[in-house]
């Protein structure tokens, strides 16, 4: 998802079940020479430490030896398709049972794809570039072998984190945790800032794709109107709820896709396959090609924001990514086979909005202008998810105590209401910068939050190899390093291809979270704004505190 500063790459963009002991019993656990007595029941937040035993050991005797932690651990018995726990004992980080677990506003499985798929991708609007900058081939070969080499790794460790922490702080608590609050904030900044300028995209997207048949709204005070209308009845959506935002999203989505398979049944007389074969290796784009692969295949961590509003998300979040991934893969790979297989290659022609000609060409104009009405309804999905994710994220740094307590405001609707303002507010503030800009600076930050993502991944394996994980990346913990170096490997060359002005911008943002963090923990200890963490989250600073250093 990171363009190039001299290319202009628009896009839309816009898995495991567990059963968890309810032990009822009370336990008394010495941490670092402190007693810590609370129930182990899923209900209060108190960690539950177990280890394997025999049947005839998991008795009175481990409450009658309480002090002793090795005498009370009881192993947990797990059936998990996508992942596995160690064999050895496990340590309960987040076994909190939200009072809102059994809200009927919770996301179930099939809107929480969506909702991931708009998070991502929204269709195959903006993968035109691949082709421009290296040619049909190479362009099929990226969008396979890339999913594998970032996708993949990201929306796995993301179904992880996602189930160890089920909570709305979602990749800021996993920074917290694994390197403290300072970085956990930092991580929190730098995402949010990310997603919200991601976000001034769509509502300027949106136009872009009807300005041809309203050409009213290129430009002047037609399309400011236009812009601030979009975003307006967009961010009351959010408002609203976001059951209804999911479910808006899977009826987008099917509307975004529809158009392309009737396209792909069209062309099938006119398929040519030696199409697919044409590559000139010394004439290859590679910043254009890259950046426009990065771009269209990122962002799976966004959806750890929303886990606190997922039925069951232990088991519903890993699937969800599992069907995404495959979702988000096949809607860019077959209609690049159909559009590079169908007609004669021009990669000149091959940018942004030229699957609306090719539409043309194969089935006529009803088929140009439903491509064009399908990419307009793309952005405007990938807007709700995005703004939805970036909301929820605010909601739940301010329920860590992060930020103010107001944050952590819910309308009447269960949505976080400041949260949606301030992410509003954002939109509305950017959306006069260049598409190049905003894509650029974006992604920047991105790339800085994603290896503070993969230090914290590593380190929690390292530090805490036995803690509870309803979904767990078999390899142990050199596989978690194996893991991670890949997609750092692409960040560092991504980064590399990054201008100076881009550079200059997204450190000052980053040193703007820095400053930010000391002032807020000023601000909190003069009393000038309530700050207070969730009692239905549990303290991991104080909990884990022992087991990390």
């Amino acid at each position: 998802m990171v363009p190039t500063s001299s290319e202009t790459v628009q896009n839309s963009k816009t898995k495991s079940s567990i059963e968890v002991p309810n032990t009822q019993q009370k336990v008394e656990i010495s941490i670092s020479e402190k007693k810590i007595s609370a129930p182990s029941s899923p209900a209060n937040g108190a960690i539950a430490q177990t280890e394997t035993l025999s049947a005839s050991a998991a008795t009175d005797k481990s409450l009658q030896n309480s002090q002793n932690v090795d005498d009370q651990k009881v192993r947990g018995e797990a059936t998990i398709p996508m992942g596995n726990y160690n064999d050895a004992e496990y340590i309960g980080i987040n076994e909190v049972v939200s009072p809102r677990a059994n809200d009927p506003r919770k996301l179930s499985l099939l809107p929480l794809v969506f909702l991931i798929f708009y998070e991502v991708a929204g269709g195959p609007f903006g993968v035109e570039d691949t082709v421009q900058a290296a040619g049909p081939l190479l362009a099929l070969v990226g969008f396979l072998v890339f999913p594998i080499i970032w996708s993949v790794p990201e929306a796995l460790i993301t179904a992880e984190l996602g189930t160890m922490f089920p909570e709305n702080s979602g990749y800021v608590v996993w920074v917290s945790s694994a390197l403290g609050p300072f970085w956990g904030f930092q991580q929190g900044w730098v995402k949010w800032l990310s997603g919200v300028i991601d976000n001034a995209l769509y509502p300027v997207l949106f136009l872009d794709y009807l300005k041809s048949g309203i050409p009213a709204l290129g430009g002047g005070l037609p399309r400011v109107i236009a812009v601030l209308g979009i975003t307006l009845v967009l961010t009351y959506m959010n408002y609203r709820g976001l059951t209804i935002v999911g479910w808006v999203a899977v009826m987008l989505g099917i509307l975004s896709i529809l158009p392309f398979v009737v396209m792909g049944f069209i062309s099938i007389p006119k398929l040519r396959p030696a199409r697919w074969l044409v590559a000139d290796v010394h004439n290859v784009d590679w910043n254009l090609y890259l950046n426009t692969l990065f771009w269209n295949l990122n962002y799976w961590d966004s959806i750890s924001t929303l886990v606190g509003e997922v039925h069951n998300p232990k088991k519903t979040l890993p699937k969800a990514l599992f069907y995404a991934v495959i979702l988000v893969v096949l809607s860019y790979f077959f209609p690049l086979l159909v559009g590079t297989g169908a007609v004669p290659l021009e990669r000149d022609l091959w940018t942004d909005g030229y699957f609306s000609d090719i539409a043309k060409i194969l089935g006529g104009v009803w088929l140009r202008w439903w491509i064009q009405g399908a990419a307009a309804l793309s952005n405007m999905g990938t807007f709700v998810a995005e703004m939805s994710s970036d909301s929820f994220q605010l909601l739940g740094m301010a329920e860590r105590g992060m930020l103010p307590e107001f944050f952590a405001k819910r309308s009447r609707y269960g949505t976080p209401l400041v949260g949606i303002l301030f992410s509003a507010s954002g939109v509305i503030l950017l959306s006069w910068m260049s598409f190049q800009e905003i894509v650029a600076a974006e992604n920047f930050l991105y790339c800085f939050g994603m290896i503070l993502e993969f230090i914290a991944f590593v380190r929690l394996r390292i530090k805490l190899p036995n803690a509870s994980r309803p979904f767990k990346i078999p390899g142990g913990t050199v596989g978690a390093i194996l893991l991670c170096i890949p997609p750092t490997i692409l960040i560092g060359v991504v980064l590399a291809f990054s201008s100076v002005k881009v550079m200059i911008i997204s450190l000052a943002a980053v040193a703007i979270g820095l400053v930010m963090q000391p002032c807020l923990k000023r601000i909190e200890k003069n009393r000038w704004l309530k700050f207070s963490i969730s009692s239905d989250l549990p303290d991991i600073h104080h909990d884990t505190g022992a087991l990390l250093h």
